[in-house]
């Protein structure tokens, strides 16, 4: 025992030494503190690369800047370019590429970096032609134009390379200006450099990939033998595939075009285009046996290859390959079988798999016992494809169910992640559901595994499974042991499944529901609330007793309800007690999508809060997406706005009672593109009155659009029970109207009783006066932030930006500015624009939000004080639709 310990602390030190990280635990406020290195007169070279590496660990670990410590940091690096030092160098080109600074950054950087796009080291030229083409905007390209044409034909390849790839990226951005080089990049594909020439055929893909004709003529001309690069020749050989997938064959024939080249290369000398060459034969749509013999040949051979990255590749080719054509797969089960033993565990699980997929019954028993010996020694990926070969082979071959549902049964109890074992179950269920003799076997192996499940949803999928097949078997009692242990030992979700379950045994199998009553009783007294209502609707309904059950019981327990629960439970939350039931019959039976929003990341834990708070307030948003949802059920269940469309914003609340009043109102606006929705929320705080037919009048101030169509009035509204009056207005459909309302609630009171709480016969109609509401421009645009700024207004068409120029009267500062423009137009700020600096002359604010009709829309807002506090501003708007920008200047100018 004592030899043992000096090993044990020695693998403990290993393991030590294998999670430590020079960066654990190095955080973003000290290494800006220590940036302040680059600002030395005196520059340390070894020390600025360090500190610019912890910066380039913190942006790739999703940490965020916000624009002030971008500025800060941005500046501060561009002093570095004084420096001589080459590996700093390439550091400071890094760092300026991820920190990406504002266009109005930019030109502090951009003659540094021409200048070293002209410089006599080759390395400076190639990363200055990488970093200009990431940070600058459209204007500046045209300038430097000239120079990245030249670049892309330069005699280094670094530097061709570069100006290639930093095509490729601002294709996206910038079309017009690389479809210009396209003489250029043609030239650039006969260069002898492998890698210029594979980035070469990439670039000059892309720039034609929308006309198929000249993609066609591009595969034509270069299918000749001008490609030398195999990494191009790999790109080019997956082109003709997708020229192949477009075209039709020959009419005479009847063979495709191009294919002689993908045979061609089945005979290339590099290993790699061999490959991709035969993986591109085997994926052709409807390939024939024909063509597939070649390449199955190539593969083949590469099975007894010295090199396990190609006996990988081909035996899992291989086995895609036996899912649609194992015959012609058949041919190679000899060296596959030789596979079984390698000593890489994926190859050898590949091999198995694909001969349980082409060998014949008698060949099971024996590949089975293999996969046993080391099923625990690979991944959990390997052990589902395991899964679904044994899933196929024994539907092939369903006399061999025991042995393959005893392996599974074996397999389900070892250790194993949540998609792995999913996998086994989904396979053991169909074999239950296609092989009838399979049935008895797998319920019992699947009660054996619920016994020590941790996954709650495998757990409620097994249980209903027992409830609905257990029923019908030979012995249905065995189950019921597994069943109420689940409502002993396990959570709340599968004690309420395990209730479900019992209860249908009780339907079923008359001999048992004394029994099973008697469990359903002891579940009444659970901790759970959902779990004692069903152990209480289905004593219910098994009738206390042992007589037959009725046929509406066992339709309710056993038949699926055809309705959507979220469209129930608003139903059932809209419903009013009256002498009318609620009938399940008129809940709408239509299914609504759920609405998708975008949240951006707070960029600190209080921003984080904010950000969700005011989210949450205007219905919009990731943490406000439960409130909006249940604000567009409620509304759909109400049939006079069912036909309103879908509903786009639900407004913050907004008080028009003072506080301590006699009835308590607010109200929320809900927009629809043709319809505003005014939801009134009353609540009488006065306890000697009932308050009858409650209305809320609505009478335009200024409202030349809106035209009244739905006055939805509240029947009672008793002491303390909160009410919902709607009134409903349709204007312009799309537009966006203004308007304002004056708002009076008017009732009919009736005097309550305070001893027996009984109201009078008679009473009196009065009103009561509240403040007015309007719809006003933040109403129609819903704050959606985007994740990069600078990518997203790159995205948007520049012929639909507007720009103007404005005067905001005297102000007392910036920040009053920005706030003020920022709740008119009701938008998201990103990147923590919102915020000004101290004492700044100047700012700009940038603006994200979807405008009716989900159009996105961005906002760049630059303000500066001018003479006497008088505060300028220039607004740069683009949209997904340029009247939506047209819209947004109006919105300001009529402020």
């Amino acid at each position: 025992m004592a030899l043992a310990q000096p090993a044990a602390k020695k693998d403990d030190d290993r393991e030590d030494d294998a999670e430590y990280s020079p960066f654990y635990g190095i955080e973003k406020g000290a290494v800006l503190q220590e940036a302040r290195v680059f600002n030395d007169s005196q520059l340390d070279a070894r020390r600025c690369a360090q500190v610019i590496t912890k910066l380039l660990y913190l942006i790739n670990q999703g940490e965020t800047f916000t624009k002030m410590e971008a500025t800060e940091v941005f500046f501060s690096v561009t002093k570095l370019f004084q420096s001589k030092d080459i590996g700093l160098r390439r550091m400071v080109y890094l760092v300026i590429k991820e920190i990406s600074p504002s266009s109005d950054e930019v030109i502090i950087v951009t003659s540094s970096l021409m200048k070293d796009m002209n410089s006599k080291t080759d390395l400076y030229r190639a990363n200055a032609i990488r970093v200009l083409c990431r940070i600058t905007e459209g204007g500046l390209l045209g300038q430097i134009e000239r120079y990245l044409k030249q670049a892309v034909v330069d005699k280094n390849p670094v530097v061709s390379s570069a100006a290639l790839v930093s095509g490729i990226h601002l294709l996206q951005t910038n079309v017009d200006i690389v479809k210009r080089w396209s003489n250029e990049v043609q030239e650039a594909v006969q260069s002898k450099a492998p890698l210029v020439q594979f980035h070469a055929l990439a670039l000059l893909h892309q720039i034609r990939q929308n006309d198929r004709l000249a993609v066609s003529k591009l595969v034509s001309s270069l299918t000749r033998g001008s490609v030398r690069s195999p990494l191009a020749q790999c790109l080019l050989i997956r082109y003709t595939s997708q020229v192949i997938a477009e075209s039709a064959p020959n009419t005479q024939t009847g063979d495709r075009p191009y294919y002689d080249y993908l045979e061609g290369c089945l005979r290339h000398k590099n290993e790699m285009v061999i490959f991709e060459a035969a993986r591109a034969v085997t994926e052709l749509k409807d390939v024939t046996s024909r063509e597939l013999t070649p390449a199955i040949t190539v593969l083949q051979l590469f099975l007894s290859s010295s090199k396990p990255v190609l006996r990988f590749a081909a035996v899992r080719t291989l086995n895609k390959v036996a899912m649609t054509h194992p015959l012609a797969v058949t041919n190679c089960n000899i060296d596959i079988e030789s596979l079984i033993a390698d000593q890489n565990r994926s190859i050898a699980t590949l091999a198995i798999t694909t001969l349980l997929k082409t060998g014949n019954e008698s060949s099971v028993d024996r590949l089975m016992k293999q996969i046993t010996n080391f099923m625990s020694d690979i991944a959990d990926e390997f052990k589902i494809v395991v899964v679904e070969a044994i899933r196929s082979l024994c539907l092939k071959f369903p006399q061999k169910y025991r042995s393959l549902m005893n392996f599974l049964s074996n397999i389900l109890r070892e250790e194993g992640g949540f998609d792995y074992k999913k996998a086994i179950v989904d396979t053991i269920l169909i074999l239950i559901r296609e092989i009838p003799e399979a049935k008895e076997g797998g319920l019992s192996h699947l009660c054996e595994f619920i016994e020590d499940c941790e996954f709650t949803y495998l757990s409620t999928q097994i249980l209903h499974l027992l409830g609905k097949e257990g029923p019908k078997t030979v012995d249905p009692s065995k189950y019921i042991r597994y069943i109420y242990n689940r409502v002993i030992l396990e959570n709340a979700t599968v004690r309420a499944s395990a209730v479900s379950a019992l209860a249908k045994f009780g339907v079923v199998v008359e001999s048992l529901r004394p029994r099973i009553l008697v469990l359903l009783r002891r579940c009444l007294f659970d901790t759970d609330d959902e779990v004692r209502d069903r152990a209480t609707l289905y004593l219910n309904l098994l009738g206390n007793g042992p007589e037959n059950v009725s046929e509406s019981a066992q339709s309710l327990i056993f038949e699926r309800l055809d309705v959507p629960l979220a469209n129930l439970e608003a139903s059932l939350q809209s419903y009013e007690p009256s002498e009318r039931p609620f009938d399940v019959a008129a809940v709408s039976t239509e299914v609504k999508p759920q609405p998708f929003t975008e949240k951006k990341a707070p960029t600190s834990k209080k921003a984080g809060k904010d950000t969700n708070q005011k989210a949450t307030a205007n219905g919009g948003g990731l943490p406000g997406h439960k409130t909006s949802d249940s604000y567009e059920r409620l509304l759909n269940s109400i049939p006079e706005f069912a036909g309103f469309g879908k509903l786009f914003k639900s407004s913050p609340i907004a008080e028009l009672t003072e506080a301590e009043t006699e009835y308590s109102v607010n109200v929320i606006k809900h927009i629809y593109s043709g319809h505003v929705v005014f939801q009134f929320n009353c609540t009488n705080t006065i306890a000697e009155y009932l308050l009858e037919n409650v209305t809320v009048v609505m009478e335009a101030i200024d409202a030349e659009d809106f035209g009244e169509v739905v006055s939805k009035p509240l029947v009672s509204m008793p002491y303390g029970a909160p009410g919902k009056v709607f009134v409903a207005f349709q204007k312009p459909e799309g537009a966006c109207s203004l308007a304002k309302f004056a708002n009076t609630l008017r009732f009919y009171v009736k005097a309550v009783d305070p001893s027996t709480g009984e109201s009078e016969e008679e009473g009196y109609e009065d009103e009561y006066q509240l403040e007015d509401s309007e719809v006003t421009a933040a109403d129609y645009i819903l704050k959606i932030g985007v994740s990069n700024f600078r990518n997203a207004w790159e995205s948007l068409d520049p012929d639909s930006e507007r720009v103007d120029e404005y005067g905001l009267g005297v102000r007392e500062n910036l920040q009053e500015a920005v706030r003020a423009v920022s709740t008119i137009l009701g938008m998201q700020p990103c990147e923590a624009t919102e915020v000004v600096p101290p004492n700044a002359r100047s700012h700009t604010c940038l603006l994200s939000g979807k405008f009716l009709g989900g159009v996105q829309v961005l906002v760049r807002l630059s303000v500066g004080i001018e003479a006497q506090k008088q505060v300028a501003m220039k607004l740069m708007v683009r949209s997904e639709d340029p009247a939506v920008s047209d819209i947004i200047h109006e919105i300001i100018a009529n402020a």
